[in-house]
């Protein structure tokens, strides 16, 4: 596969799941970007984890991403680390809940932090960034640039 054809794969995975998510390791933070409505889909991807009871057991996971950037696993307490989102099933279920009432269309251009709510120990910061309908996902992802 080509260079090209690797990020033209990538951008459309991008674009279907709806939203971005990227690691800033120097910042210590997990971003989520995406409009009103694809932030709305990460809740709904965390909701659906959360919903399947094959993933009450512990270390049970899911990859999001089109390189499974994010992972989300069940774990014994809510984490924020440089690999997952971890935490019960039911702590997953309350974060969903607090994303869908945080992104709402007067906070977009707006950097919302969820780490004190949900993880407030965790290592990493989770940053929903929050843009306005015409956003693109995969603009987000630097390895998506032209060369």
């Amino acid at each position: 596969m080509s260079n090209d054809t690797a990020k033209e794969s990538t951008r459309r995975a991008w674009r279907e799941l709806g939203f971005y998510c990227g690691r800033d390791k120097t910042a210590k933070e997990w971003r989520i970007v995406g409009s009103v409505a694809g932030l709305k889909k990460f809740a709904a991807e965390i909701r659906r984890y959360a919903s399947n009871p094959a993933h009450n057991r512990l270390s049970e996971y899911m990859h999001l991403g089109p390189a499974m950037n994010l992972e989300i696993c069940t774990s014994h307490q809510a984490e924020i680390t440089d690999q997952w989102l971890g935490a019960p099933v039911m702590e997953f279920m309350h974060l969903a809940g607090l994303i869908d009432r945080s992104v709402q269309p007067n906070m977009i251009g707006k950097r919302i932090a969820l780490r004190a709510n949900f993880s407030p120990m965790a290592p990493y910061e989770l940053i929903l960034d929050v843009r306005d309908d015409a956003f693109d996902p995969a603009s987000a992802d630097p390895a998506c640039s032209p060369a």
